[in-house]
């Protein structure tokens, strides 16, 4: 050994400056586990936060206030259904000025209000859409006509909100949108036991209104499940052939390099650019129907299809490659091998990443406003090309709406939607566990 060379000495490992770097580094692992813990517990205190946030302001949208009047069915303002045929007898029904009819109950109820102003305003803590219950019930019964039953009639979105205790009843007068005497009226219904809150059926029933007690979420809830059934018609098997050439048949050259890396790239576009992809080939160039679910699913597909690629081709490329030398053993052809052998035992991944692909469609808002599904409406489609809206639209405009209780409307909305969000996440991973094979 040279004079140079240092003499190796070895380590002392109960030494103090050992025992000290010990330390050190228990001391840095802790305050890391300390950090991490503290990490998850403010996401979840924050997640907690939103959810019991939209949870509490969403239960309210699934019950409306209803008010107790005794309907008198007046057969001056209905029609007689024993002299009229039952065809003059609907079509006088549905022309008759229902609003006289809540008008005399009202009148019955509170004879000292006199003046028109203020019989104007007692008939506002009614909804709109009282006539229309009124309709349907002489309708689906004409023996009511001639006499007086006791109804439960849709109350106005502003007593709505005072019956939910969103409207302050001690506040001053000119801070709240229900005035005293509205107050006054609404207290005498309320002791007289004709006031109740009841599940909103019509909230799950029918489309959307101007009116936030009207509006209901199953047209948009249409317009998503037919946007959704164009969007996987056309991504899934689009998706899974050109993984399955990608992965299985295509040569390995400089071209389909390049093409896998633009399917990667693409799976990173924010989706308002398909949007606008889509609002300049399917509308401008192609000419379809704007606010359809025909182009929004064609626009969802463009988006869904890098997932669906990137999940089936990493599938296809976990089966192990002795399945496929058994089966050219025995003679397969490369199509029977693939399709017989390789795409079955591939398939709880390809399902996993299209309905993933679906559950991230379901839930995109940017490129359906951008080809126009964003137009108020009322009806409930019937078809791919009827004007229609989704879900997440939905909840976009309720938001921007100035009433209180379209509050409880949007955050009611976003329950259903993650709903539908979890369920499919959950038939995804129920599919996975169930047809997984472990290698």
């Amino acid at each position: 050994m040279s004079d140079n060379a240092k003499e190796i000495k070895p380590t002392d490992w109960h030494s103090p400056e050992m025992n000290a770097r010990i330390k050190r580094r228990y001391r840095k692992e802790k305050w890391f586990r300390g950090l991490g813990f503290t990490a998850v517990i403010l996401a979840a205190m924050f997640l907690v936060t939103l959810i019991g946030k939209i949870a509490g302001d969403g239960l309210y949208g699934f019950v409306q206030t209803s008010i107790d009047l005794d309907i008198p069915f007046e057969e001056s303002v209905l029609g007689n259904p024993r002299e009229l045929s039952k065809a003059e007898f609907e079509e006088n029904v549905r022309r008759a000025n229902m609003l006289r009819i809540i008008d005399a109950s009202l009148r019955d109820h509170f004879p000292d209000v006199k003046s028109r102003r203020d019989r104007r305003d007692l008939l506002r803590m009614v909804s709109t859409g009282a006539r229309g219950q009124i309709r349907d019930m002489v309708l689906a019964d004409p023996s009511l006509v001639g006499t007086t039953q006791r109804v439960s009639l849709l109350a106005s979105d502003d007593i709505d909100q005072l019956r939910k205790g969103r409207i302050d009843a001690s506040e001053p007068e000119a801070n709240r949108k229900v005035k005293d005497k509205e107050l006054a009226w609404y207290q005498k219904l309320e002791e007289e036991g004709r006031v109740s809150l009841n599940f909103h059926t019509v909230f799950l029933t029918s489309g959307d209104s101007r009116d936030p007690e009207l509006a209901g979420i199953w047209g948009a809830t249409v317009g998503s499940a037919l946007t959704l059934l164009v969007t996987l018609l056309i991504a899934f098997p689009i998706g899974v052939l050109a993984a399955i050439y990608l992965e299985e048949f295509a040569p390995k050259n400089r071209l389909t390099d390049l093409i896998e890396v633009n399917i990667n790239n693409l799976a990173a576009v924010p989706s308002i650019v398909f949007g606008l992809l889509g609002l300049a080939v399917f509308l401008g160039v192609m000419h379809l129907p704007r606010s359809a679910p025909l182009v929004g699913g064609l626009t969802l597909a463009l988006m869904t299809l890098p997932t669906i690629i990137i999940a089936s081709r990493a599938s296809i490329k976990a089966v192990p490659p002795s399945i496929r030398d058994a089966a050219r053993g025995l003679g397969a052809s490369p199509m029977q091998v693939v399709f017989h052998h390789v795409v079955p035992l591939a398939m709880p991944g390809i399902l996993t990443g299209t309905i993933i692909g679906m559950a991230q469609a379901l839930g995109e808002t940017a490129p359906l406003l951008m080809i126009g599904m964003v137009a108020f409406i009322v009806d409930i489609p019937g078809s791919v090309t009827d004007a229609a809206t989704a879900l997440p639209v939905q909840i976009f405009l309720w938001a921007d709406s100035p009433e209180r209780a379209f509050v409880e409307k949007t955050s009611a909305a976003i329950l259903v939607l993650l709903t539908f969000l979890i369920a499919m996440n959950g038939l995804a991973i129920w599919l996975r566990q169930k047809f997984e094979r472990h290698w």
